[in-house]
């Protein structure tokens, strides 16, 4: 990569892209496709006003709406996937906002579906459920939406807000847009002094360098563009607040936070009880940034020194073909059907591999029931991306798994357990890395690495949950979200979590400008409670506990079937104690006490 720029996509290695050619086999299949799932809508009008007829009418109703959403699916995901591979290509732009579009038609064809379905006497319900063996596979589809009835607003108006659901959607199209396709980032210099493009990708592997100014430089180059558009930006997250709090007071929630949970019926204690049980231990978060700076042997630790490994370069050399290998070697305890899975991806061109013009920053997996579960990668080769590899892989592993064994009705699964599988997977390459390696010099560098992974996954994401929740409830109370205001509680959100030994006097209290999670609507918490679910479960699995692991496997097949937390009482977890928090938070200390005491070994 050099200033000129990075590759088109057309200039990209095919074997280093994903095939969807499964999915539709060009565009002109999606067309024909996209042409009759949109003349299949109008079917739902002759169902409108007639749910509570019949067992077999309702039942019918069910069949086509699950038909429908499944080939909407596959149309979205199917466009926003061609779009995230180079998001300057207007010919994908129009083909994602078409397929966007559908979506929103599909929301307005069947908007009076649940307030119809409310309106039928609950007992009535149960008798149809009873008498109907269609009916019958969607019971806990149908207790799922039962339990919304004081939520639920007429027909009418349920209406008007499905039709400007696109209009709702319009803050996270917008920051996407500037975030991944307009920004331009200054040319910075690499450590040899070359002068090299910035982008998303390449900031996460110049910050950690080991060379200070090439930190510093990266650093101060990121947050300068995101400070020249500061105002528009909070503008853009600001209504984007606006329409969580607007969405959650229309439907009858106490606050957008309840609104959200209330979608995985998950307790709101859940969330507080991560934000007190990791307050209540911040104090290992400050003993291992004042560890840093004096390893560091710095007058000041900035924020842009808490990525680079505090022992120089990586005493690892990872390649793509390297991490392959590792990755199935890591995941052995997880039994042959879950590695069979592993390889398809490999072997069948599931995942886009580099960076290229336009590409959508960061790494995800996304795929619809029919197709493969995708992963889209921004690869550089360190450990970092081993990690976003294994991560992504495991998201992938889950929805194979659900869709191979749940039918449509019940096959996704809820986003609050949606993290649990990858962060497993990370802790298992943890372990194994650890085993495999006994030389001093590579455990620190591999206790390092766990030890900012985290406090990157519990101790940043706790963080941002904390200033999500934040943001909400100001604007709940009418205060505005100027950047001045986000900026000084972001600064001073960042020190309480951070400590004395961090300066969080500087361009960091711009970060929350460039955080595409904000406007997820109250996820990214469950970064946190997926990482600490998932130790729990992996250092069962490692145990070798054949029970155990039956049962976690149990839980990536079961999809959407119960509510998540009943989901993870089956697997063997209570995620509403704090005790599973507390044991990763152990973990954390443990590993920190080991890291000591190899440093003074030295």
């Amino acid at each position: 990569m050099t200033a000129q720029g990075l590759k088109s996509r057309d200039q990209v290695e095919v074997k280093d892209t994903w095939d969807l050619t499964p999915m539709f086999a060009d565009d002109a299949a999606f067309e024909t496709s996209f042409k009759e799932t949109e003349a299949r809508l109008a079917a739902f009008a002759t169902y409108q006003g007639r749910m509570d007829e019949s067992a077999e009418v309702l039942a019918d109703l069910f069949d086509l709406q699950l038909a429908a959403d499944r080939e909407v699916s596959q149309l979205i995901v199917y466009a926003h996937l061609k779009n995230d591979q180079d998001q300057t290509n207007s010919t994908y732009q129009t083909l994602y906002a078409r397929a966007a579009q559908l979506a929103s038609k599909l929301s307005e064809a069947t908007a009076f579906i649940t307030p119809e379905l409310l309106a039928i006497p609950e007992d009535k319900v149960t008798a149809f459920i009873q008498e109907n063996e269609r009916l019958q596979q969607y019971r806990q589809l149908l207790d799922d939406t039962l339990r919304s009835r004081p939520h639920v607003l007429s027909e009418k108006e349920e209406l008007l807000l499905a039709q400007a659901s696109e209009i709702f959607r319009a803050p996270y199209q917008t920051f996407g847009m500037l975030n991944n396709a307009d920004l331009e980032f200054p040319v910075v210099e690499n450590e040899a002094g070359e002068p090299i493009q910035l982008t998303h990708s390449l900031y996460g592997k110049l910050i950690e360098s080991t060379d200070r100014k090439v930190r510093e430089s990266a650093f101060k180059a990121l947050y300068k563009t995101y400070h020249q558009f500061k105002n528009t930006i909070a503008s853009v997250l600001a209504t984007n607040i606006k329409i969580d709090n607007f969405n959650a007071k229309v439907h009858n929630f106490e606050s957008a936070r309840a609104a959200a949970l209330f979608a995985n019926n998950v307790p709101e204690s859940v969330y507080d009880t991560l934000l007190e049980t990791v307050g209540s231990r911040l104090s290992l978060l400050h003993r291992y940034t004042a560890l840093r700076k004096d390893l560091l042997k710095l007058e000041q630790l900035e924020m842009y020194d808490l990525y680079t490994p505090l022992l120089g370069e990586a005493p690892i050399k990872m390649t793509y073909d390297e991490a392959k290998k590792i990755t199935l070697e890591a995941l052995a305890p997880m039994g042959e059907e879950y590695l069979e899975i592993i390889r398809k991806a490999f072997d069948e061109r599931w995942i886009d591999l580099y960076e290229n013009k336009g590409k959508r920053s960061g790494a995800y997996s996304s795929g619809s029931y029919d197709s493969a579960p995708y992963i889209l990668m921004n690869w550089q080769d360190n450990v970092n991306w081993l990690y976003t590899l294994v991560h992504e892989l495991g998201h992938s592993a889950h929805s194979y798994l659900t869709r191979k064994y749940q039918p449509y009705a019940y096959g996704h699964y809820s986003i609050f357990l949606a993290e649990i599988a990858s962060t497993t997977n990370e802790n298992l390459l943890t372990s194994y890395l650890l085993e495999k390696y006994q030389a001093p010099h590579i455990r620190l560098y591999l206790l390092n690495h766990f030890l900012d992974g985290l406090k990157g996954t519990v101790f940043r994401q706790t963080q941002f949950a904390e200033f999500e929740h934040f943001m909400h409830v100001s604007d709940a109370e009418g205060i505005p979200l100027t950047q001045e205001f986000l900026s000084e509680n972001y600064k001073q959100l960042n020190a309480k979590y951070y400590g004395e030994a961090v300066n969080s006097e500087s361009e960091i209290m711009y970060e929350w400008a460039r955080i595409p999670h904000f406007y997820y609507n109250y996820y990214v918490f469950q970064y946190a409670t997926g990482f600490a679910a998932a130790t729990a479960f992996a250092s069962k699995i490692l145990s070798g506990d054949q029970e155990a692991l039956e049962r976690y496997l149990g839980f990536l097949k079961s999809g959407c079937s119960e509510y998540p937390i009943d989901t993870m009482k089956r697997a063997g977890l209570d995620m509403t104690q704090r005790d599973y928090i507390e044991a990763t938070l152990d973990v954390f200390e443990a590993r920190l006490d080991e890291f000591e005491t190899l440093l003074k070994q030295q």
